[in-house]
């Protein structure tokens, strides 16, 4: 199994096609951004062929907008059919939210109402969505600074139960989970504790800011102390491939790959 990866950004591009990047440690694969690849053939689909010559790679989908209250949009998953059968991702990922309507994506990822209805709703649309790319699909949970009155179950009881009815997966983020729990003042452990290890394909671990009023999930820092104590806890619950996260303030990739090799220490119980 390819076990740690990192996200592929058009930054890195120079380095990743130079000498240097044939000593690089840890990276054994990588993720890129699926909307960034669509209906586009130019230097950033040509740098992906590259790296899928050598790498294994996963796909992660920021604008399928499943719990959106509307049908299917199915111009945007024919282009993201399109990119699955040309790579092959071994992993086929978006977010368990909605991001707009028709004609008005707000670009946020939005969270909803964890009940039995929408339970029901959004379990139908993840098993057409599968049968139309025929493949399994992750979601991951979100990171929300706001929950809604009109919730019967919590998220993490709601994805266990998508999971088991649609036969989807949960793509776990591990940085959600504690931005959550300090922002809206639940226990990290129960969500973990709560998740079923059959349900959880593909891990995330990226750095938030810290606003004082509030933790702000932005990708712009190391992976924090917290998250990486929660990651040693749990992180054998979930034997699965491990992706570090890291979309504004990109550093260097050797920084990206010392990060790499902490998650790999700490997985292989040498470090904390």
């Amino acid at each position: 199994m390819q076990k740690y990866g990192v996200g592929l950004r058009h930054t890195h591009f120079p380095y990743l096609e130079s000498e240097h990047s044939k000593s690089q440690e840890g990276v054994e694969w990588f993720e890129a951004l699926l909307e960034n690849y669509m209906g586009t053939y130019g230097r950033p689909y040509k740098m992906l062929e590259k790296i899928r010559a050598d790498y294994p790679i996963a796909f992660h989908g920021v604008s399928l907008s499943i719990a959106s209250s509307e049908e299917l949009n199915f111009d945007y998953m024919k282009k993201a059919k399109e990119l699955y059968d040309n790579f092959d991702p071994f992993v086929t990922s978006d977010h368990m939210c909605w991001t707009g309507h028709a004609h008005s994506n707000l670009h946020n990822l939005l969270p909803f109402a964890y009940t039995k209805e929408n339970l029901e709703f959004i379990a139908d649309k993840v098993m057409r969505v599968q049968d139309f790319y025929a493949r399994e699909m992750a979601f991951e949970n979100l990171s929300a600074y706001f929950t809604l009155n009109k919730s019967t179950m919590s998220e993490a009881q709601f994805l266990n139960e998508l999971a088991n009815k649609s036969g989807c997966k949960i793509l776990l983020d591990f940085n959600n989970v504690y931005v959550n729990a300090v922002n809206q003042k639940f226990d990290a452990a129960e969500f973990f504790e709560t998740i079923e290890t059959k349900n959880v394909s593909q891990i995330h671990l990226a750095g938030y800011s810290d606003l004082g009023t509030h933790l702000f999930d932005t990708h712009s820092h190391p992976v924090h102390a917290e998250v990486w104590q929660l990651f040693k806890k749990y992180c054998h619950k979930f034997d699965v491939p491990i992706l570090l996260e890291w979309d504004e303030d990109i550093p260097e990739f050797p920084v990206l790959e010392r990060e790499v090799l902490k998650a790999k220490e700490i997985f292989e119980g040498a470090l904390l």
